[in-house]
């Protein structure tokens, strides 16, 4: 007697658990040639609201930890990713050979930005000369919720997107590549089984033109990286929403993701805080 084989259950990421969209809404994945994949999530206004309300919760305690121990926690993402490579390699379709490519630039990538974690703050900040005797210190904090339209690339452009927003001490939310939304809540369950708190990165996966504009004009996200827009009105009315309240907003750009990073994903998700104080004192 043959048996069927257990289908996976696309779900999203909210708080460190995996729930259903409250609307109860999906849609079909495709393949490039329109061969059926699955059904994922679409998230709803009222799952962004959750996912907030869960980074919110989260940023004390991740902006609070040492940033050593941030490092470490995204080298063992990356040493989790890398232990199921073949399983990201699949899902990735395409050829084999360019599929395990990619995984491993996604590990590199990790490992590249888990190296910066305690290093940011000293090439960032600075001691300012002063005509005074004073001390004047400049150092990086981080933002608070940033909310991440992610780009097509479903790994490798993710985790570019990511990690540079965690790593210095940023909680996030993020909506997938809306036409290849799988791979990102694998890593999701990457995220879920390392030791990043529940709630650091939460993974909304439904329609980019639902979602972004809501999280725009959300009063609880203080950044926003639109990277992943691909229509310039809708880029546009993300921006104008955003500007009802104060947050940095990282326009969209067209990246290439296999090229060496900079530190400067890392900065623009930072606030400078400067303080004084009397030499002697």
């Amino acid at each position: 007697m043959s048996r069927l084989s257990v289908k996976k259950t696309y779900k999203l990421y909210i708080g460190g658990a995996f729930p259903r969209s409250e609307s109860g809404r999906s849609y079909p994945v495709t393949t490039a040639k329109g061969e059926f994949l699955a059904n994922a999530s679409r998230a709803s206004r009222k799952d962004a609201r959750d996912a907030v309300v869960a980074a919110r919760k989260a940023f004390a305690g991740w902006s609070g930890a040492t940033p050593y121990n941030r490092g470490q926690i995204l080298y063992r993402v990356a040493e989790m990713l890398e232990g199921r490579r073949a399983q990201f390699a699949e899902e990735l379709g395409g050829g084999k050979r360019a599929a395990l490519e990619q995984v491993d630039a996604a590990v590199d990538r990790l490992v590249w930005y888990a190296g910066w974690s305690d290093k940011v703050a000293s090439v960032h900040g600075a001691a300012n000369p002063v005509a005074g005797p004073y001390f004047n210190l400049s150092t990086p904090e981080p933002t608070g919720v940033v909310a991440v339209v992610a780009p097509a690339d479903p790994l490798l452009g993710l985790v570019s997107v990511v990690a540079p927003v965690i790593v210095t001490g940023n909680t996030c939310v993020v909506v997938a590549s809306e036409p290849a939304p799988l791979v990102a809540i694998t890593l999701a369950e990457v995220l879920a089984t390392s030791d990043l708190p529940g709630g650091v990165v939460n993974v909304l996966t439904g329609r980019q033109a639902e979602l972004a504009p809501w999280l725009a004009a959300h009063m609880d996200v203080n950044a926003l990286d639109l990277t992943g827009v691909a229509a310039a009105d809708l880029a546009l009315s993300c921006e104008q929403a955003a500007a009802e309240n104060l947050k940095r907003v990282l326009r969209p750009v067209q990246e290439d993701w296999t090229a060496e990073p900079a530190i400067t994903r890392m900065t623009r998700f930072l606030e400078t805080k400067t303080v004084w104080h009397p030499i002697g004192v």
